[in-house]
């Protein structure tokens, strides 16, 4: 497993971080057995990279992480978030910083993160999502800066709103966040116009989340393919989504074979390595829930990178999708 530095402080974290979502919920049935196996299997083959929230399970994964952690001798860097209080997701304009990330909210959240992952201190607290209409008044870092102050905090981080990620910027640009967490992918590309380029000028930490489009970029689904109720991708997907979806990756496996890729690549690597070859990105989280994805999504690492030629015809996958949530 390659590794790459995490600025600001320069962690080394493995290239392809673990994914702890599905391990703790919302992506249909998973056995706590199963999870343990896959995060210790991650860590058996070089993982040391962690993303976890309190909304994957209200705070499941994160008990599981610590208790893989807790057998384990291996140094591992584990991001966490704090979402804001009950509301619209991602906050609308009119949201008010101080009915969502109050002070003694943050406080009391973040002391149950640190209870949940049975540490003294986070190394990466990330707000879950933001909204532009507080860049002038950003308080809820102002918190976390003290809480950093205080020893709870390693490194502040906000993980972007789907559908307004260049929020980010200004936050970068005024030096308020370490890190940022964003979607890049062969379907959306448009960190690359502006995250990506103002993250090497100041020196943020990149942490590349979705790089598989929820698996669509793993190639496994045709159009036709349903999920259960109990799997957030039924609502992801719905409608024709997964129809189109599986249309625009056959044109990415023709590619693929065009470009004599096929052979040594799986489409998942593919998909991973154009992540990957933005020098700005320090970790592609990777979902990951069994032993076999883990194998499956590790093993990227070890290939060649993808030539320059494949990166610049794999650009033109970039997809426009608009409202992918709301509709067409």
């Amino acid at each position: 497993m390659h590794t790459r530095l995490l600025p600001p402080d320069g962690s080394k974290v493995s290239e392809i971080g673990f994914g702890a979502w599905a391990i703790g919920g919302q992506w249909g049935p998973q056995s706590d057995d199963v999870s343990l196996q896959a995060l210790h299997a991650a860590i058996d083959r070089g993982v040391n990279f962690i993303d976890t929230a309190e909304g994957y399970g209200n705070g499941h994964s994160e008990m599981l992480i610590a208790k893989v952690l807790k057998d384990r001798s291996e140094p591992v860097f584990v991001a966490t978030k704090t979402p804001p209080s009950p509301g619209p997701w991602p906050p609308s304009p009119y949201c008010r910083w101080q009915d969502r990330y109050s002070a003694a909210y943050l406080r009391d959240n973040i002391h149950q993160r640190l209870t949940n992952l049975a540490v003294e201190r986070i190394d990466l607290l990330q707000l879950h999502t933001w909204t532009r209409g507080w860049n002038d008044d950003p308080q809820p870092l102002l918190v976390l800066r003290q809480l950093r102050d205080e020893g709870k905090i390693n490194l502040i981080g906000v993980s972007t709103p789907e559908h307004d990620q260049d929020c980010v910027v200004q936050l970068m640009r005024n030096g308020l966040v370490d890190v940022v967490q964003v979607i890049f992918n062969l379907f959306n590309q448009d960190a690359a116009a502006q995250i990506l380029p103002v993250a090497a000028e100041t020196g943020t930490g990149v942490i590349v989340r979705v790089a598989l489009d929820e698996g669509s970029l793993a190639g496994k689904y045709s159009g036709d393919h349903v999920f259960p109720e109990d799997d957030f991708r039924s609502q992801y997907f719905a409608g024709d989504r997964m129809q189109r979806t599986a249309d625009r990756v056959a044109e990415i496996r023709a590619d693929m074979d065009a470009l004599g890729l096929s052979d040594d690549y799986s489409m998942a690597d593919v998909a991973l390595k154009f992540a990957l070859s933005r020098p700005e990105v320090s970790t592609v989280v990777a979902g990951m829930r069994t032993v076999k994805q883990v194998e499956q999504n590790t093993r990227t690492s070890q290939l060649r990178d993808l030539p320059d030629e494949a990166i610049t015809r794999l650009r033109r996958h970039n997809w426009r999708r608009g409202i992918w949530y709301g509709g067409k």
